[in-house]
């Protein structure tokens, strides 16, 4: 038995939840599947997979040998850079976890390190918070754009490097048509914009949270949303559709800057700003993918990119 090979296997069994889809992703049989992690049972002497007629997940002792598998290959793929050479690029899977609303910013960052590194692979995942925060910390994602203010990171052994800040507006169908561009209106209050029907994130979300705290900020009972989504690109497509707002950061609304039947209000009163970082897990090596895209972050390109996607000099 090759035991990086059924290390790769169990790694992907555990991120598919399904034999037939990580058999397919490794580009090898079900059966194969199945007995090369049987074989790695027995080397073991453990049940490692809850097995029915369906995958069960697996078991304490599974839990422990993936979290092994897991830093095994990440060992692997950091000394294989190495031996590429100094002068080899990074080259290989980089993948990314961000928050819902920092996804256009993400998309962004990842087309402009695939085109310096043409080796790279990036893999972009939508994820909440705790997921982001869980990924990073049983190495299932590399790197991550999320908020830096959540107290729970620190404790988590997760350093945060800040980006940008997230400003905040209410976006709604124009009264008329401005040609061919996003029309921006004049300034709304958070406690008007309450008044009105809002398409708004599920609970669950941290987006929701950050929301829901500056309309209670008014001294008011947080209003009852007229439509829910788990979905952010749901609520700016809903309020094309339809009949209600939604309050969305700069990030997402520049996503929209053709749409000349939307209108934005930039929200005010009070004004506030939520820190959106790369998040990485401290204390492991980083490497030369993740060493390319800090060296990304410095650049010029980078920082014309995030000034004009991140507030209304955007639309």
């Amino acid at each position: 038995m090759n035991l990086l090979v059924a290390m790769r296997y169990l790694v992907a069994l555990d991120k598919h939840r399904h034999f037939g889809r990580a058999a397919q992703a490794c580009h090898i049989t079900q059966p194969a599947l199945s007995n090369a992690l049987r074989a790695l049972e027995t080397q073991f002497g453990v049940a490692i997979v809850k097995r029915s007629r369906a995958f069960g997940g697996l078991t304490p002792e599974g839990e422990a040998v993936l979290a092994t598998a897991r830093r095994l290959l990440r060992e692997m793929d950091l000394l294989n850079q190495d031996l590429g050479g100094p002068d080899s690029g990074p080259r290989g899977e980089l993948r990314f976890g961000a928050v819902p609303t920092a996804m256009p910013l993400l998309a962004l960052l990842a087309a402009l390190l695939q085109r310096r590194h043409p080796g790279l692979k990036p893999v972009m995942l939508a994820m909440s918070s705790p997921d982001i925060e869980a990924g990073l910390q049983d190495l299932s994602i590399d790197l991550a754009l999320g908020y830096t203010g959540r107290s729970r990171l620190r404790g988590l052994g997760i350093t945060a490097r800040p980006l940008y800040e997230e400003r905040y507006y209410y976006l709604r169908r124009a009264t008329r048509r401005a040609s061919d561009r996003l029309r921006v209106g004049p300034g709304l209050r958070w406690v008007e914009a309450a008044q009105l029907p809002l398409c708004q994130l599920t609970p669950d979300m941290h987006f929701r949270a950050i929301v829901d705290g500056a309309l209670a900020q008014q001294g008011r009972e947080v209003p009852e949303p007229a439509i829910v989504s788990n979905s952010i690109w749901t609520l700016a497509l809903t309020v094309a559709a339809g009949e209600v707002g939604a309050i969305l950061p700069g990030a997402m609304i520049a996503a929209f800057r053709a749409h000349g039947d939307l209108e934005v209000l930039p929200l005010r009163d009070p004004e506030i700003r939520t820190p959106v970082g790369l998040l990485s897990l401290a204390q492991t090596r980083p490497s030369r993918a993740v060493l390319a895209v800090l060296a990304l972050l410095e650049s010029p390109e980078w920082a014309a990119l995030l000034e004009r996607y991140t507030g209304e000099q955007g639309f």
